[in-house]
């Protein structure tokens, strides 16, 4: 299959999105597909499928900019800048397929009208949320695709019935993200403490500062957060007050997220829902209990042994990260047996088998037309 993937945060960004469907592209390009990517930042020796520079601005730069539909938040300012240098390196006759998590614009560009009628199959993956597919109102009601990868049963029950959908949640490389001592000294983490670790970025969201909040008790306890947003000024006033010498944050390359994970005690995270999340099997494949908001889609990722309670409680979240603090000590404590579940490789067994039902319900419509 000739397949592109395009997104604006692409070889710029490390981030939930542009991890997951990178991991999808190339997985699908070793594996015999001709997939080509196209995003904002640049090509790297080692790709496995053809990179395609277009520019954007960097979301940085419209954090003090106004929100007001469609641009919502400054990624969206920023897909407004990407989308019009992948309009003009767009070529719909290239392609079978064109994969984006990306609303509005980049799926506007994907989707425009080819005079010849020769365009690819539009496929949105609800990384970012399925709110484009649900809603009716404001921009929403422009959105259509093709096809509808849903990264949770929640949106597949949702969607079923307006678009053609496959559950398939994210994936893992297992063979970088396993058990490992770590290494604290390379991180700066203090060496006579219990590490309890977010991977988020600074954005309301994600609630770093309730799970601030809710560290803050621990006083054996130091936390850090791997990430940055537009909250990073206040993160760091809070961590000053409630937490001071007990709190880091940081950024780090994807080649170092494995021995991040490993260098810490326990993962929290205070989302109250989120698309999928690669961060929970991640911090699962490296051995570390999980202490998240109860959710059933949560349950469906890390399954029932986890430290599951209301993140709205912040003396429930206390009691979790205690908990599963004592439980990463537990002398039979390993890997969950549910990452299996999410590796690579069968997550792009799972992407390739969609689209080539897809293409040919898209074959035989189109026969059907022909004859008729």
């Amino acid at each position: 299959m000739r397949l592109l993937f395009a997104l604006p945060g692409f070889h710029r960004y490390e981030r939930g999105a542009e991890v997951a469907l990178l991991s999808v592209a190339a997985e699908l390009a070793r594996t015999g597909d001709e997939v080509t990517v196209i995003g904002s930042g640049q090509a790297t020796p080692d790709d496995p499928y053809k990179f395609i520079h277009a520019g954007s601005i960097r979301r940085e730069n419209f954090e003090k900019y106004p929100f007001i539909p469609p641009f919502r938040s400054e990624t969206v300012y920023e897909e407004a800048t990407f989308a019009a240098g992948l309009a003009r390196r767009f070529k719909p006759a290239d392609y079978d397929a064109a994969l984006t998590c990306s609303y509005p614009f980049t799926n506007m560009v994907l989707r425009r009208p080819v005079a010849s009628g020769n365009k690819p199959l539009n496929i949105f993956v609800t990384q970012n949320g399925e709110w484009p597919a649900v809603s009716n109102d404001a921009e929403y009601r422009f959105f259509s695709c093709d096809g509808l990868v849903c990264t949770n049963p929640d949106y597949f029950e949702n969607n079923k019935m307006n678009w053609n959908c496959a559950t398939i949640p994210n994936g893992i490389s297992v063979d970088r993200f396993k058990l490992g001592s770590g290494n604290r000294g390379k991180f700066g983490f203090p060496e006579d403490r219990k590490i309890v670790l977010m991977v988020s970025a600074l954005i309301p969201t994600k609630r770093v500062m309730d799970g601030m909040k809710a560290v803050a008790p621990m006083g054996d306890t130091h936390f850090v957060v791997a990430g940055d947003g537009p909250l990073r000024a206040e993160v760091k006033a809070l961590a000053e007050e409630i937490l001071p010498d007990r709190f880091t944050q940081l950024t780090v390359s994807p080649d170092q997220m494995p021995e991040l994970y490993q260098s810490a005690d326990v993962f929290l995270h205070m989302s109250l829902l989120e698309s999928f999340g690669n961060v929970f099997p991640e911090a699962m494949a490296c051995g570390l209990p999980i202490v998240g908001h109860d959710t059933t889609r949560l349950r469906w990722i890390v399954g029932d042994d986890e430290f599951l309670v209301d993140t709205e409680d912040n003396g429930a979240v206390t009691q979790a990260l205690a908990a599963a603090l004592a439980a990463r000590d537990a002398p039979d404590r390993g890997v969950s047996s549910r990452v299996a579940d999410f590796t690579w490789s069968r997550i792009a067994q799972q992407y390739r088998a969609f689209l080539g039902e897809l293409m040919q319900k898209r074959a035989s419509e189109q026969a059907i037309s022909q004859t008729g």
